[in-house]
């Protein structure tokens, strides 16, 4: 009897998280309650389809607990784990092409190794203002999921030909955005239903691509030092058992507001980022910043 395809993925899924969590360096104190309930939060309604990164931004601005220069940075790192157990739950239950998602897997993980290798060495500026308009992309794709926009699919579970250059390509360049704190869940949606593919696809597509992303891609953030450890541990440790809550007992829920109160709070962030941005540039030219009347 040959291998499967997806046992073989999985199994090298769980040695790169192995080998993740060994090359984690402590952190001197460990993560406070509050940094413990937002990986909870965010994650338990990552698995549910809101995503995470896009509310963990907000949260962490809010209450000022990272800056926004490592907080690219500390949603790779913190994500990683719990996005790996969303992997192993969806991989294994949602049929997709193995030629197809294979592909797509690699690509992101090239976009996020090559992208993590350029956002880690960003001034704060320059993180402000990607973070700043990779939230409002964020904002447009949870609209368009929000007002039924999204192009229709089909029950197509892989693609070939022209039809699979343009999904690695594009995975690809998700895959980089993924290191600037969009997340993958919606346009990754919006990607396989233009190649013709059943949106359900996405999931395992996503899930795929982020678990093996993510830790890669994080390695050069943890190696440049550009996160906050403390927070990425919080992440991981309230993320992990709210990924398993919601993918495998509640499973679904009414999240009709959660999304649109999302859709506000991503906006608002956004806003305050490119301002702080544009703020960082006006100090740094010994300009006083100005001020609204």
């Amino acid at each position: 009897m040959g291998l499967n395809p997806i046992s073989v993925l999985l199994a090298s899924l769980g040695l790169l998280s192995a080998g993740f969590v060994v090359g984690w360096s402590k952190a001197e104190a460990g993560p406070t309650l509050t940094e413990i309930a937002i990986g909870a939060v965010t994650n338990f309604f990552d698995a549910l389809g809101i995503g995470s990164f896009a509310t963990t931004t907000a949260l962490f601005r809010f209450l000022r607990l990272v800056p926004d220069r490592i907080i690219p940075g500390t949603l790779n790192v913190g994500h990683a784990l719990p996005t790996v157990a969303q992997a192993f739950i969806f991989t294994a239950v949602i049929p997709v092409d193995v030629v197809t998602l294979i592909s797509m897997i690699a690509s992101a993980i090239v976009g996020a190794w090559l992208g993590a290798g350029i956002v880690a060495r960003w001034p704060k500026r320059k993180v402000q203002l990607g973070m700043g308009a990779a939230l409002l992309a964020a904002a447009v794709f949870f609209l368009m999921k929000q007002l039924g926009l999204f192009p229709a699919g089909s029950d197509a579970v892989g693609v070939r030909g022209v039809a699979l250059v343009l999904a690695v390509a594009g995975n690809f360049f998700l895959g980089a955005l993924m290191t600037l704190g969009i997340g993958l869940y919606a346009p990754c949606m919006i990607l396989v239903s233009l190649l013709g593919m059943s949106e359900k696809t996405a999931f395992p597509i996503m899930m795929g691509s982020c678990a093996f992303l993510m830790p890669i891609g994080s390695a050069r953030f943890i190696r440049e030092r550009s996160y906050h450890l403390r927070a990425a541990l919080g992440l991981a440790l309230g993320g992990i058992p709210a990924v398993l809550l919601a993918a495998l007992i509640v499973k679904s829920m009414p999240l009709y507001w959660v999304r649109w109160l999302v859709i506000v709070v991503v906006v608002y962030t956004s806003i305050t980022l490119l301002k702080a941005a544009m703020t960082e540039q006006d100090t740094a030219a010994g300009v006083p910043p100005t001020t609204g009347m």
